[in-house]
């Protein structure tokens, strides 16, 4: 082989080595929990209970534009109440959601509508926002249980907190 050729050889492997990760795509891994919200209160508890065959929607729109949606994929729970879902592509000018879509249990499968208290989890799908991993987590999203477990009372007690979970003033 004469040297030209090796040149050329190593030219076109570096070529095809630098399309080849150009037109790569990025993946994500979106992973999160979903529990029964046993005392009604919108946040995790030591007795909230987390949820096996629960549904989520993992969902990117346009920042501008919300109709204009560039990912959708649903998700399922684990026996721990955890899913992971694949993401393909960055999603750097999108808004991403997780959010509740389906209950396994018919005692908890209620969601809070109220604005300000939409049980959605916001993420961020790019690699241009300091996170290496490719791993996001979303915070954990709950079902309201139709009537609060016995204990709760004593659990509201203890936390120092009204019923409706905001502090008592001092």
């Amino acid at each position: 082989m004469t040297k030209s050729s090796i040149i050329i050889l190593a030219s076109a492997l570096c070529l095809l080595s630098f399309l080849s990760s150009a037109c790569a795509k990025e993946r994500f891994f979106v992973e999160g929990t979903v529990y029964c919200d046993t005392c009604r209160l919108q946040f995790l508890t030591r007795m909230s209970e987390f949820m096996e065959g629960a549904t989520v929607r993992v969902m990117c729109s346009q920042v501008d534009n919300a109709k204009n949606v560039t990912f959708d994929k649903e998700a399922t729970t684990n026996a721990l109440g955890t899913y992971r879902t694949e993401v393909d592509g960055d999603h750097e000018e999108d808004t991403c959601e997780v959010t509740l879509l389906k209950s396994p249990r018919s005692d908890c499968n209620e969601i809070d509508k109220e604005a300000h208290l939409l049980q959605a989890a916001r993420i961020s799908i790019t690699k241009n926002n300091g996170i290496v991993s490719n791993v996001r987590q979303a915070n954990p999203l709950g079902f309201l249980k139709k009537d609060r477990l016995p204990g709760c009372a004593e659990l509201i007690k203890e936390l120092e907190i009204n019923d409706d979970g905001t502090p008592i003033p001092n």
